[in-house]
């Protein structure tokens, strides 16, 4: 038994479209790939091409966990990223498009630092702490990108988590990517004790924002990943705040905070910061999308000669 892939794909669609999948079309692009193992673009350019029973089969069950809501990255195993193929599975929340900004925002803060004066052989590494890290997204986009660059050999990432299942997936794809040597990782609640390992010159962190209430209407696909690491609170940002709390203690007196929000929150973060922080500053960075999505926390020229 065998059928083509332009029928495949259509009967998908409609199944997809009637079990309200937002994307029916990449969705059955995506899991008809992989059970191929070609490319979307491939699939498109021969609708004719036949494909096989024991293909159909795979299709078929992969098709029906896309029915019931499971999200295309955890059906597949991974999700692309900041150019990278990371393994993502219900351990951890599946790296979303909008935080690749906070990682190109990372990035070039570091090459600020590194390029601002001559670093010697004896120059310390520069410190860098991927809070909530999960799949280790932030922090292995944001190390593979120096690496690109010849300038891994000057930075440190530590990556925590207060889950140790999130940790162990963010091991297993630090090794896959080749960027374990320069990263270490820890299990603490947000920032781990300040007398072992801060001040840090760069803190990055993707933190529950979702408010509770928004939680529970979110896409079916949702409902697979950890809540803990969607749910933000009432406002959305009581896992930020207790962030924002600690960042007198743990950055560098010229260190910044790189936080990600959400698009509805600018207003929200910079006001939570003149609260918590007075004196520092914050400016709000967009996404590709044009909506606020990154805080940038540092404290004020006033603040760092003070300390």
């Amino acid at each position: 038994m065998s059928a083509t892939v332009g029928s495949v794909l259509s009967t998908a669609i409609e199944r997809l479209r009637a079990s309200r999948s937002e994307s029916p079309h990449l969705d059955a692009d995506l899991l008809l790939g992989m059970v191929l193992r070609v490319e979307r673009t491939t699939l498109r350019a021969h609708p004719e091409a036949l494909v096989g029973a024991d293909a159909l089969a795979a299709f078929e069950a992969a098709l029906v966990r896309r029915e019931d809501g499971e999200p295309v990255a955890y059906i597949r195993g991974f999700k692309e990223f900041h150019g990278l193929a990371l393994a993502v599975d219900p351990r951890a929340l599946i790296p979303r498009p909008e935080t690749e900004t906070l990682v190109d925002a990372a990035e070039a803060d570091v090459m600020r630092r590194l390029t601002a004066a001559p670093r010697g052989p004896d120059a310390p590494l520069l410190r860098v702490a991927d809070i909530g890290t999960g799949s280790g997204a932030i922090a292995i986009a944001l190390m593979a990108a120096l690496r690109r660059r010849r300038a891994d050999g000057d930075v440190e990432i530590l990556a925590t988590d207060s889950s140790p299942d999130a940790l162990d997936l963010a091991r297993e794809n630090a090794v896959g990517h080749g960027v374990a040597d320069r990263m270490r990782f820890a299990e603490a609640d947000l920032v781990p004790a300040a007398d072992t390992e801060a001040p840090f010159d760069l803190i990055l962190a993707n933190l529950p924002y979702v408010r509770s209430a928004a939680v529970d209407v979110l896409p079916i696909a949702a409902s697979f990943e950890p809540r803990l690491a969607l749910d933000g609170g009432p406002d959305g940002l009581v896992v930020i705040r207790a962030l924002l709390d600690r960042l007198p203690a743990a950055l560098a007196a010229d260190g910044v905070a790189l936080l990600e929000i959400g698009g509805d929150q600018g207003d929200e973060i910079v006001a939570a910061i003149e609260t918590q922080l007075p004196g520092w500053s914050c400016a709000v960075l967009p996404d590709l999308g044009g909506l606020p999505r990154v805080a940038r926390v540092e404290r004020s020229r006033v603040e760092r000669s003070r300390g």
